[in-house]
């Protein structure tokens, strides 16, 4: 059964629940559409998941649609997102015309009745062409890092976004030089999600045991999708240099989503640099939500080491467990690692195996830092706070003005 409001009182209290049922009774019965590109596997999916139902329990009427693509569609789409994020990326014209034409066949999708119109990243941004046949406001929510973006691709995808009424980024430094009104607002975990809630110690034990992980000496966990953004080959680096001082082990966990191709080629890659049996690379499927959580709650570490993330909510997951992070100096890892407090921010895979080396060798320090990563997502990434900000966001639609908000984030 899904989460209430009401659940979360123990974690929010009862005032904050109270405002964010006074902010839906402003709003009325605001039918909310939001269109995305896969239905399970990363971050977008999941929030929608457990957002969905919040949204109807205030009395909104929301609805969450995928869009549908050929497999040249998603190699296109995963291009730009490598593109976006930095990454030198050849793009053929082709791409570009591929993702035009999914977008023209994926317009009836778009409803009609609408209030507001939600499209999350970039795949399905075409259909802001069926704007003019609704009367909704349109909002891009980016949940990825553009502040590298290439050029050429922001370029194309710009003539897109500036149709919108608004976009939402992550952080400041991922907004852009757009004739809209940006928002910024951060994700969050649900902590009555089955990667989130409580486990039993036995669960726990037997999911190790399932997997051939040694209970007994130190793990160190890193949870992604495979992808080299992810940078899980300088993981397996880092561990080979810790390796050689302490007796522990590697997990690599994780798996793909519908709309990234390039998923099977990492985990392949990442396979065939494997040579030792303390290294555990999984691929695992998308709904294994439990195991995620048995070992996030296993861990005795916790590592993040991303080229680029937009948020990272895996590192949020691994924080409400208790685990210090040691994550990349990137994105919005940098807003839930606080150095030295939560955990450790590199940019090396030396220097995350010196941090890997320090906080096996001091478990009071990983004890305190896990006790303040778990205190920081309580009182800024749970789902309720999500929820509040984006019912402030749908409020603000309706008197635009013009700039960037910041909606439940801290000042730099």
């Amino acid at each position: 059964m899904s989460a209430t409001l009401g659940d979360y009182v123990e974690w929010l209290g009862q005032g904050e629940i109270r405002e964010i049922e006074r902010l839906a009774g402003f709003l009325g019965p605001l039918r909310v559409q939001h269109i995305n590109s896969t239905a399970e596997g990363g971050g977008v999916a999941e929030i929608l998941h457990r957002l969905i139902p919040l949204k109807k329990e205030v009395g909104l009427h929301p609805q969450w649609t995928v869009i549908e693509g050929e497999q040249a569609f998603f190699d296109a789409t995963k291009a730009f997102h490598n593109a976006l994020h930095g990454r030198r990326t050849e793009i053929s014209r082709e791409a570009f015309h591929v993702f035009r034409e999914t977008g023209k066949k994926n317009l009836n999708k778009v409803q009609r009745d609408a209030d507001v119109v939600v499209i999350h990243d970039p795949q399905p941004l075409p259909l802001v062409e069926a704007r003019d046949q609704t009367r909704a406001r349109w909002v891009w929510r980016c949940h990825i890092d553009l502040s590298e973006a290439d050029p050429r691709v922001w370029g194309f995808l710009r003539g897109f976004v500036e149709r919108f009424d608004a976009a939402i980024f992550h952080l400041p430094e991922y907004t852009q030089h757009v004739g809209i009104d940006q928002y910024l607002l951060m994700p969050a975990i649900d902590p009555l999600s089955e990667k989130n809630r409580d486990l039993p110690s036995g669960e726990v034990q037997k999911v190790l045991e399932r997997f051939s992980v040694d209970p007994e000496r130190p793990i160190l966990l890193q949870v992604s999708r495979f992808d080299y953004l992810k940078d899980p080959l300088g993981v397996l680096e880092a561990y080979r240099k810790v390796k050689r001082w302490a007796d522990c082990q590697l997990v690599l966990a994780g798996g793909g989503a519908s709309d990234d191709p390039e998923g099977e080629r990492v985990y392949r890659e990442v396979l065939s640099r494997v040579d030792d049996a303390d290294v555990h690379v999984l691929q695992l499927p998308p709904d294994s939500h439990r195991e995620i959580n048995a070992l996030q709650r296993a861990a005795t570490i916790v590592i993040q080491k991303s080229i680029k993330e937009g948020f990272g909510l895996v590192v949020t997951e691994a924080m409400w467990k208790g685990k210090p992070v040691i994550g990349g100096n990137v994105g919005g890892i940098r807003r839930q690692v606080l150095h030295g407090v939560t955990g450790f921010l590199v940019n090396t895979v030396e220097g995350a195996a010196f941090r890997i080396r320090q906080l096996l060798s001091d478990p009071v320090l990983r004890q305190r830092m896990g006790e303040q990563a778990r205190e920081l997502v309580r009182s800024r990434f749970l789902l309720p706070h999500y929820l509040r900000n984006w019912l402030l966001v749908l409020l603000a639609l309706r008197n635009p003005g013009r700039g960037v908000f910041r909606l439940g984030l801290p000042a730099d």
